[in-house]
């Protein structure tokens, strides 16, 4: 196989970027991440998700790591993505805007025991970027997962975890990773909590 295939770049690509994301400062926002939805856990707050297309996916994926279980038998973390209820989804957009689908829940649901995970691969996406400036308003917390910065949800976000790329797909391999890590964090911490 030419060294120039797609596959190599695919390949090459996702484990440089793996590397990066074992640099210690990284290491270090995924343990304060972890730490501070532990935190909103223990003081009886929920995870709220958000993202679009394959960020909806990862947050629905994290809430059913939270809800169900990851690699431990204990009880459910309470976790919602917001992208899941069609009703309210298509009537938020009908009767409001598609902008405004995360905010809205977030202002429904939110309190400021809990804390917002936001998901976009550009950190542009303007739905998100509303719910997370209506998490502000709230006192919510906000962990951003995020590909490239400086974007506009790195800079309204209280903890980034970000991936130095442009591109989608190896973006949201490397937030697979992280919110796996998250898991396993959460549930040593939760599970061994005193």
């Amino acid at each position: 196989m030419k060294m120039n295939h797609p596959l190599e770049t695919i390949f090459s690509d996702h484990i440089r970027l793996v590397r990066e994301a074992k640099d210690p400062k990284q290491y270090q926002k995924i343990l304060l991440a972890g730490e501070s939805i532990v935190d909103s856990l223990q003081k009886g707050g929920k995870v709220l998700l958000c993202g679009n297309g394959g960020s909806a996916a990862d947050a629905l994926h994290f809430a059913a790591e939270l809800v169900g279980r990851f690699e431990q038998e204990r009880k459910g973390y309470p976790a919602i993505a917001l992208s899941t209820n069609p009703s309210v989804l298509t009537s938020l957009s009908n009767d409001y805007s598609f902008e405004e689908i995360f905010s809205r829940q977030v202002l429904a649901f939110g309190d400021e025991k809990d804390i917002l995970i936001a998901i976009s691969t550009s950190g542009s996406s303007t739905n998100v970027i509303r719910g997370v400036e209506t998490a502000a308003v709230k006192n919510i917390p906000v962990i951003a997962l995020t590909g490239k910065v400086p974007n506009p949800l790195a800079d309204l976000s209280h903890i980034v975890l970000s991936v130095n790329s442009s591109h989608t797909a190896r973006i949201q391999e490397i937030h697979a990773i992280f919110l796996h890590a998250l898991a396993a964090l959460i549930e040593e911490r939760m599970c061994h909590a005193p």
